[in-house]
């Protein structure tokens, strides 16, 4: 099956720049990234905090099949509302460090919007580092997770 999340990594750059066109218009594409019920059911995580303006922040906690605890967390510089999020994203204590998030949301037609992500990397290193995990199956499959969540909460009955 063909990935819908495209990841495009040039050779010697430390950023990666993600696209997906959804199904979903603009406005619950956005409400995803923003509705703390929503993030927890895409993502599978638990939302601690999740402040959506300029200068909040927020943290989200997961729990591993070990029972091991992960937390995630970061700022927000700017928050347009179904436009751009500006954020870093931190995995807290693990070898990576902090990245910073471009998120431009755009609406293709009535129905259809895309996101675009630029992730900047410290390092060309850390970017590749990434890039060895299961990253882009990772994104791929919680953006279709994501799509599944939103298309049936605005189902009527």
């Amino acid at each position: 099956m063909e990935q819908k999340t495209k990841i495009h990594a040039e050779d010697g750059r430390q950023e990666l720049r993600i696209t997906r066109e959804f199904d979903l218009p603009l406005e619950l594409l956005f409400q995803a990234y923003s509705d703390a019920e929503i993030v927890e059911q895409w993502m599978g995580t638990n939302v601690l905090k999740l402040e959506n303006k300029n200068h909040g922040s927020y943290r989200f906690e997961t729990t591993d099949p070990k029972g091991n605890k992960h937390y995630f967390s970061g700022t927000y510089h700017t928050y347009v509302p179904d436009r751009k999020i500006v954020r870093t994203f931190e995995i807290e204590n693990s070898p990576f460090e902090p990245q910073l998030e471009f998120l431009d949301f755009e609406s293709l037609t009535p129905e259809t919007s895309k996101l675009t992500i630029q992730m900047i990397y410290r390092s060309v290193e850390l970017r590749d580092q990434m890039l060895k995990l299961p990253f882009s199956q990772g994104i791929n499959m919680a953006h279709n997770q994501l799509e599944k969540i939103v298309k049936n909460l605005t189902k009527k009955p």
